[in-house]
């Protein structure tokens, strides 16, 4: 984020997709998860339902430290199935999914669903007895070409299932028989840095050629792939599977409607959470990894791993980027690792370039349409950050500060002097209210999502307007057919009530527009998790919305995270303690207050430019941990003057790993 001065404060007619048609697509596509959500609703009750995941069963003596992540002990899973029995669960099929769907049968109030990926060989001879033993459902994922034979590029290492086997399998009754893809289960070139990212939602890179696959060249290989992939397990099973499971639990909606056209209606993605009928295009699953024992299974199927706290460092694309290839990729090792050691769970990471820190893109680090590239980077720096430091990433994007070669009656305009005209404020900002502005913003977001696999959006703090603004010719009619209010300027800001009704409008359409573009990234990464950032005065005095169209309990309400800037030394607080006291206290006073907010420390006095001397850094966070604060981030990290200090980092700020 830059401070309000600008200074540095495993993944319809149908034609081929454009950004239009991928719009209207989903809107069709929409319209299908709602018919089977009906059909799910047509029972007097609407049952949750767990599905859990797991991969190769192994016997206890090959559980043993050091062991593959993905493996679990025969005995612990076991113990699982008996904490799911004793615990009320009844073990479903996924026929009694479809059947609920079609409001046949009501499910169990607590269902769980069993499934195992990759077709290990353990499958039959580990989970197949304790299904007959206990007369249980389960569902195994098989790769197509692993199954044939071609395991070199991308070798599981240990035996799968014979079709003999799996014939076997079908007959009992008890397995459902799914796809894990014919040949998805690998990587493909993803970046002109080489790196390798799941094939069935990356936009492969031609490296000779220097372009992507096209929207046409995408949309029919993964159509293809998944066909070839019900009819191959038909021709050896003699069944047609119903499920696809996405590997690395990467998928996006166009992949969804291949399975679905391809006889697959219910798919399965990697993501913890219940389950009810309206979500049988992609069911969430709770990966069980690093062989978890019956205290810890009871602690994943309980709490779900959703009350995790969030460890976040806010990263400058800007500070990394070098012209210089050689000293780049040094800058990049560096920030990674530095990541890595600091054992954190979240990065906040610049998708925008903006050179002279006034917190306006002037260029991106991702092909898109509309902007200058620096360079095709982020997709890079994102995917290290996620398969070395193993943090989750959020693709930091303003939501209206674009200098492009946009009109000028595009953008945002404050009354100033007697007259309408371009705002004065350093956030260049296309207006929320023009909609070719925000289609241009919408299509700059579905190219950064098409491009590049990462894990949420951080919407900048340039989300706002004054209460001069906005009163362009698109604002003042909105505000008069849309809201009912005055389209002349000196009413709208006559008394400090108008004022307020006004900016409240305000900020409920760009909460609106925030909507907008996270819904344009869901149609290609449909998982991410959204945060925005926040001043801290309109908590601290929420009449202070009128100057900036903010409010904490509406943020609270629209995204997954609010990211409030808890940076005394920014705001001039005379006692930077008691003043970060009492906005924890205001935020606590909100029922999710604490549960939602990430509290960003500053690492920089941008008043002074000097570095936050380490003891009082660690002060302040000290103080954040001890008065109930959940999520706490920081920045900015300066990988080159080690700012803040790793030691200090690690011992104050790093999470302790956890199953």
């Amino acid at each position: 984020m830059r401070n309000i001065t600008g200074k540095f404060c495993n993944l319809d007619d149908m034609t081929f997709f454009t950004p239009v048609t991928a719009v209207n697509y989903v809107k069709k596509l929409s319209c299908l998860i709602f018919l089977i959500g009906f059909f799910g609703t047509v029972s007097a009750k609407e049952h949750q339902f767990l599905v859990l995941n797991y991969h190769d069963i192994v016997g206890a003596e090959g559980a043993k430290p050091p062991f593959n992540a993905m493996d679990v002990s025969i005995d612990h899973f076991e113990e699982h199935l008996l904490w799911l029995k004793k615990n009320g669960y009844l073990i479903i099929s996924i026929q009694n999914i479809l059947d609920a769907a079609a409001g046949k049968v009501e499910l169990p109030v607590k269902g769980a669903l069993l499934t195992f990926d990759d077709g290990y060989q353990s499958f039959y001879t580990q989970i197949f007895p304790l299904l007959k033993k206990y007369h249980y459902s389960a569902t195994v994922a098989l790769v197509g070409t692993w199954m044939d034979g071609n395991v070199t590029a991308n070798d599981p290492g240990k035996p799968l299932l014979t079709w003999e086997q799996v014939r076997e399998l079908v007959q009992s009754g008890l397995v459902e028989i799914a796809s894990h893809s014919y040949d998805l289960h690998k990587g493909v070139l993803g970046n002109p840095q080489g790196n390798n990212q799941a094939a069935a939602v990356t936009r492969i890179y031609d490296d000779p050629m220097l372009v992507y696959e096209t929207d046409e060249e995408y949309h029919l290989r993964i159509n293809a792939a998944l066909l070839k992939s019900a009819e191959f397990i038909f021709q050896h099973a003699g069944v047609r599977p119903r499920v696809m499971v996405w590997p690395y639990g990467e998928y996006n909606q166009m992949a969804v409607q291949a399975a679905r056209e391809a006889g697959m209606p219910i798919t399965m993605r990697l993501m913890d959470g219940f389950n009810t009928l309206a979500d049988i295009s992609a069911v969430r699953r709770l990966i069980m990894v690093d062989n978890p024992d019956v205290k810890q299974f009871a602690e994943i199927i309980t709490g779900l791993r959703a009350d995790r706290s969030l460890r976040v460092a806010h990263l400058d694309m800007d500070y990394l980027y070098d012209k210089d290839p050689e000293q780049l990729e040094r800058n990049l090792d560096v920030a990674i690792q530095r990541i890595k050691d600091m054992h954190i769970n979240t990065v906040y990471l610049q998708a925008y370039a903006d050179p002279d820190g006034d917190g306006n893109a002037e260029a991106l680090y991702f092909p898109n349409r509309h902007l200058p590239v620096t360079q095709d980077l982020f997709n890079r720096v994102a995917w290290q950050l996620k398969t070395v430091a193993r943090v989750k990433v959020y693709a930091w994007m303003p939501i209206m500060a674009y200098k492009g070669e946009a009109p000028e009656s595009w953008y945002v305009q404050e009354w100033r002097d007697g007259k309408a005209q371009k705002s004065s404020h350093i956030y260049t900002r296309l207006s929320p209210f023009n909609p070719e502005a925000r289609q241009y913003v919408a299509e700059i977001y579905e190219d950064l999502a098409k491009y590049c696999n990462f894990d949420g959006i951080l919407f900048h703090d340039d989300g706002i307007l004054s209460d001069y603004e906005d009163v362009s010719p698109p604002a003042l009619r909105f505000t008069k057919e849309v809201w009912g209010l005055s389209d002349q300027f000196e009413q709208l800001h006559a008394t400090s009530a108008m004022r307020m009704v006004w900016a409240q409008h305000k900020t409920d359409l760009i909460n609106q527009f925030t909507d907008e573009l996270a819904s344009r990234v869901r149609i290609y990464r449909p998982d991410i998790k959204t945060a925005r950032n926040f001043y801290a005065l309109p908590l601290l005095k929420p009449y202070s919305e009128e100057w900036y169209a903010q409010s904490y309990q509406s943020f609270l309400a629209h995204y997954d995270y609010v990211a409030i800037e808890a940076m005394p030394f920014m705001e001039e607080a005379e006692k930077p303690l008691q003043w970060l006291a009492q906005l924890v206290k205001a935020a606590a006073k909100y029922p999710e207050g604490l549960k939602k907010t990430v509290f960003e420390l500053q690492a920089v006095n941008w008043k002074t430019q000097e570095k936050i001397p380490m003891p009082v850094f660690i002060e302040q966070l000290e103080l954040l941990k001890k008065t109930g604060v959940k999520h706490i981030g920081y920045y900015p990290d300066n990988i080159f003057t080690d700012q803040p200090r790793l030691v200090d980092l690690q011992q104050h700020f790093s999470l302790h790993a956890r199953p």
